[in-house]
């Protein structure tokens, strides 16, 4: 379910930040979103031996659903050394 929220945020970081979001073709809710599910995560997991732009960069990209890891990181190796 969701829910809405207020926030008081500086009106030139609000612009930014929804530049950016429709350059990403994502909505400022969904980015705000994942990020607190990020530091959320984080906080129960206790997550070591990160760097702060890895842990800033969790949760911001969304792969599609037929997106296979493994072959695209076969066609990338392939193509790297054979």
């Amino acid at each position: 379910m969701n829910t809405k929220l207020t926030l008081t945020i500086e009106q030139s970081l609000i612009e930014k930040a929804k530049q950016y979001a429709k350059a990403e073709g994502r909505s400022l809710s969904d980015i705000v979103e994942n990020y607190l599910k990020v530091i959320i995560k984080e906080e129960s997991a206790k997550v070591i031996n990160s760097t702060p732009i890895a842990s800033s960069l969790r949760g911001s990209f969304k792969a599609p659903k037929e997106f296979d890891y493994k072959e695209e990181l076969l066609k990338g190796l392939s193509k790297k050394y054979l």
